[in-house]
């Protein structure tokens, strides 16, 4: 299984997970993930969901 996962939503880099422990952390490659950064997620399809969200501005849901 991989150590990292390029995210994107909607053909846009979101930023990247990578994993340690106790998870997939988040790094942001633009502002407006931002607010994803540094979040701990079970595994790279949770990040991107919240990505997604986030796009789709459901920001409560993302964070």
């Amino acid at each position: 299984m991989p150590d990292s996962y390029i995210i994107e939503v909607n053909s846009q880099t979101a930023g990247i997970v990578v994993r340690g422990q106790g998870g997939y952390c988040f790094f942001a490659s633009s502002h407006q993930f931002n607010r994803l950064e540094g979040q701990l997620f079970r595994n790279a399809r949770e990040a991107e969901r919240a990505a997604r969200k986030l796009v789709n501005g459901d920001v409560r849901e993302a964070a």
